[in-house]
């Protein structure tokens, strides 16, 4: 079998939807749904926006995730705790009353959902974007399963393609790891 690296099997930075720290997250959700109907050579629709900063490198990314926690400015009173996030309270054995009470006594969506969008649709990317930490990188002339392993251990959707300078060049989502392991499996 023949093992590819991971630059065979990223989505190029030039495919895929990027904004500017200094745009607004309506920009970023435009960009996002143009991508959509521009990304026909990708079998999946692309999830996130890669951030550029002012030097023009990369320096973070919009989930669908990151969207809806714009939408409510008070969730930042929780902290970012990507640990908690990315294993669910739920895990915890936090109760859905528990849930519930931390939405009362936080005052969390006390307005309504449109006034919370007019509101979050003007807000900088700067402000909500997340930046990738040091595991959620890869180079790009990694073999595949060594990606999967780094996907593995750190429950990431994505990680970004770095070349031999260390810059972003693209970006390899699970759900293409996932496709291509597929594609493997039924054809043996």
């Amino acid at each position: 079998m023949n093992v590819k690296k991971v630059k065979e099997v990223m989505v190029p930075l030039s495919e895929y939807a990027t904004v500017n720290e200094e745009d607004t997250l309506e920009t970023a959700v435009r960009t996002l749904l143009a991508s959509h109907k521009t990304a026909a050579q990708h079998e999946y629709k692309h999830r996130a926006v890669l951030v550029f900063d002012k030097n023009g490198d990369i320096s973070g990314k919009v989930s669908s995730l990151d969207v809806l926690r714009a939408l409510e400015p008070k969730y930042s009173q929780f902290g970012h705790s990507d640990h908690l996030a990315k294993m669910g309270l739920s895990r915890f054995g936090l109760s859905d009353d528990f849930i519930h009470s931390l939405v009362k006594n936080y005052n969390l969506w006390d307005e309504s959902c449109d006034t919370l969008v007019v509101k979050a649709k003007r807000r900088k990317i700067k402000d909500i974007m997340y930046s990738p930490q040091e595991g959620e990188y890869v180079k790009d002339d990694v073999l595949i399963p060594e990606a999967i392993h780094q996907f593995i251990l750190g429950h990431h959707q994505s990680l970004l393609v770095l070349n031999k300078q260390d810059k972003v060049i693209g970006i390899l989502r699970l759900t293409d790891i996932f496709t291509l392991i597929c594609d493997l499996m039924v054809k043996k």
